[in-house]
């Protein structure tokens, strides 16, 4: 049986970004591609805030993407920039997943989004346990969140 831990997440990470006016569709508003990019950036910045990054330069162990959802509530524009904040859902044994909250400057929810991320041994070509260390970590991380 998975053992699966739920977390409540704070949304300990957050991140500023640019809109650019290149990222504008037909209708005058951010193409829903671009939220993927937006939260792109918030998932690297939370793996290297635990250290996975890191990880996969001294082990050749790191995250993978296993899938990756939005769920579109607003319209972003430019000019202007986006605010991500990014959280842990739950853990489970290989494998934890990523919330995402995109935020215009009036800091209105413009869309949700998740990651599950799998943790991989590149040298073994397999997946990989989650570590205690690694859940205490990321527990710790969540424990600062104020949003």
């Amino acid at each position: 049986m998975p053992y699966i831990c739920t977390l409540m997440t704070k949304f300990p990470l957050s991140l500023k970004l640019r809109i650019d006016w290149s990222e504008m569709d037909l209708y005058g508003h951010v193409n829903n591609v671009t939220y993927f990019k937006y939260i792109q950036a918030a998932r690297v910045n939370y793996w290297e805030a635990l250290g996975l990054s890191r990880m996969f330069d001294e082990e050749q162990k790191g995250p993978i993407l296993a899938s990756s959802g939005i769920d579109f509530r607003k319209p972003l524009h430019y000019p202007g920039n986006v605010i991500v904040h990014s959280g842990i859902d739950s853990i489970g044994n290989s494998s934890f997943s990523i919330l995402h909250k995109l935020l215009n400057e009036k800091n209105e929810v413009c869309a949700e989004g998740k990651h599950v991320v799998v943790l991989y041994d590149f040298k073994n070509n397999q997946k990989m346990m989650v570590s205690n260390d690694m859940r205490k970590l990321i527990e710790e991380m969540e424990s600062k969140g104020n949003f």
